[in-house]
C-alpha cells in the first residue's frame, strides 16, 4: 500500500473495524465482526451506493470471506472483503486505486446511532403520572398531596373488629348492656 496523501493507514482502518465490530454487542471482542455489523459499515461509510454496491454484494462477499461454518471475519478477512468491493464501488479507478478510495470511506468512522429511541418528551409523562388528574379507583391510591398511600390505597383492608360485615350497631354493647341492667 503507497502511503501518502489521501491514504488511509491499516491502523485507521482497524480502528474503524473494531468500533463497528464492537458495535451492539456487549460481549464483542473487537477482533472479529459479524454480518450484521459489516452491513452496518458498509451502510454507514458510504460502501454501498446503491448502484455500483447494494446490500446484497455486501452479504455476498460477506459469505465469500468468511470461513464454512464461522458467523465473523476477522480484520484479515475484512480487508479481502473490501479488496472485492473497492472495484464494485469505484468503477473505472485501479483495483489499488479503487482501495485506497474506500479505505478514505471508512477509515476513522465509528457506528451511527440513527433511529435511537429518543427521551420522552417530559411533558407528556408529566401529564400521565400527575396524580391529581386520576378518577375512580387510581384516586384512591393518592393523598391530597400527591404521595402514594401505599397498601392501605391498593387493597381493601378488612375489618379485623369481630363486628359482623354491614352490622349497623357496632361500638354500642356497653351502652345496651348499661340500660339492661
Amino acid at each position: 500500500m503507497a502511503e501518502g496523501s489521501g491514504t488511509a493507514s491499516v491502523a485507521d482502518m482497524e480502528a474503524a473495524f473494531q468500533k463497528f465490530a464492537v458495535h451492539g454487542d456487549s460481549k464483542a471482542t473487537g477482533k472479529e465482526m459479524n454480518g450484521k455489523n459489516f452491513a452496518k459499515l458498509c451502510k454507514d461509510c458510504k460502501v454501498i451506493d446503491g448502484k455500483g454496491v447494494t446490500g446484497t454484494d455486501v452479504d455476498i462477499v460477506f459469505s465469500k470471506v468468511k470461513a464454512k461454518s464461522a458467523r465473523v471475519i476477522t480484520f484479515e478477512q475484512f480487508t479481502q472483503a473490501m479488496t472485492e468491493l473497492a472495484p464494485k464501488r469505484f468503477k473505472g479507478k485501479g483495483q489499488e486505486e479503487a482501495l485506497q478510495s474506500l479505505y478514505g470511506l471508512i477509515a476513522g468512522k465509528e457506528p451511527t446511532n440513527v433511529g435511537v429511541t429518543k427521551v420522552a418528551k417530559a411533558s407528556a409523562v408529566d401529564r400521565l403520572t400527575d396524580s391529581s388528574k386520576y378518577t375512580g379507583s387510581h384516586k384512591e391510591r393518592f393523598d391530597e398531596s400527591g404521595r402514594g398511600r401505599g397498601r392501605a390505597g391498593r387493597e381493601e383492608m378488612p375489618d379485623t373488629s369481630g363486628y359482623v360485615g354491614a352490622y349497623k350497631g357496632q361500638g354500642t354493647y356497653d351502652s345496651k348492656v348499661k340500660e339492661d341492667a
